[in-house]
């Protein structure tokens, strides 16, 4: 039998829907153009995107969503998919 685990997230996640915007941006530096992606789930501490594009994400990004700017790291990758932690 299957043991299952309990969630370990700090907040619950949503999917964007209604007037919530699932466009967002991934900023990398000043001088570098801004990278677009999905938003599949936010939550209060993180979100979980599909970045567009083949530009390689570092660690550390700013995250642009909804006209609000946040600073974030990249906490798991799957492929072009990954995970964001404000």
């Amino acid at each position: 039998m299957r043991q299952v685990r309990p969630e370990k997230r700090r907040f619950a996640r949503v999917r964007p829907s209604g007037l919530v915007p699932t466009r967002a941006k991934i900023v990398i530096a000043a001088r570098i153009p801004a990278i677009d992606c999905n938003v599949y789930e936010i939550s209060a501490g993180g979100v979980r995107v599909d970045v567009h594009g083949l530009t390689p994400i570092p660690e550390r990004i700013t995250f642009v969503h909804s006209g609000r700017r946040k600073a974030a790291r990249v906490v798991w990758r799957q492929g072009r998919r990954m995970g964001l932690q404000f």
